[in-house]
């Protein structure tokens, strides 16, 4: 489905935009940019999220909206990543067209096989190193967290969490399909050559270059 999802955190972004770093990211190499926004109100992440649709076409990948079902669909996004707590996959599948990419996040097998059952594209797994970029999540569940789920879905799996250049390829090696990341890319002085870079090592671990 996709090797690396880039995550916006305007925190974390140098007082760059969500589509300013998405732009960057997608010239990275991104597959797929994942617009995050908690603190914003609804009209500032519509904004965003229309100009980084606009970028998704141009570079031909993929755009999806944490949380906001009404966002992805005013912005004609690709999907939607929801968490524990947010509204059901069924709920937003019948708002969605069934076309668009619904993930969940989960915490362990029991989670992503239940997400599957219900509808979900694939699941995103963590957090699995330690992170203050989401410290309401479960903490550090480590790489056997990715054995795991990947052995309990046959849908995709990401992992998700304190991942970056030190140990990307660990969690593909663990068997992630593909990884998400925050500051290691968001962060960075140059967002496109981090991307490339962090695309690049998931590649390698395939050996497909």
């Amino acid at each position: 489905m996709f090797e690396l999802c880039v995550i916006t955190d305007r925190l974390l972004s140098n007082g760059r935009s969500e589509s300013e770093v998405a732009g960057l990211a997608y010239s990275g190499g991104a597959d797929i940019v994942q617009l995050r926004m908690k603190e914003s109100d609804g009209k500032e992440m519509l904004e965003q999220a229309r100009k980084i649709k606009v970028l998704s076409d141009e570079h031909a990948k993929f755009f999806i909206v944490n949380d906001r079902v009404d966002i992805a669909l005013l912005s004609d996004a690709d999907g939607v990543h929801l968490g524990q707590s947010d509204i059901q996959i069924e709920d937003a599948r019948a708002l969605l067209r069934e076309d668009r990419i619904i993930g969940i996040t989960v915490h362990n097998a029991a989670e992503a096989a239940d997400a599957e059952s219900r509808g979900a594209d694939y699941v995103s797994v963590g957090t699995i190193f330690r992170t203050s970029t989401k410290q309401d999540a479960q903490q550090g569940l480590g790489l056997d967290a990715v054995f795991s789920v990947k052995r309990a879905v046959s849908i995709p799996v990401m992992a998700i969490g304190g991942i970056n250049r030190g140990n990307i390829q660990h969690v593909i090696g663990a068997g992630a399909d593909g990884a998400a990341v925050v500051s290691a890319v968001v962060s960075q002085k140059d967002i496109s050559a981090a991307t490339h870079e962090l695309r690049d090592m998931i590649l390698k671990v395939r050996h497909i270059i």
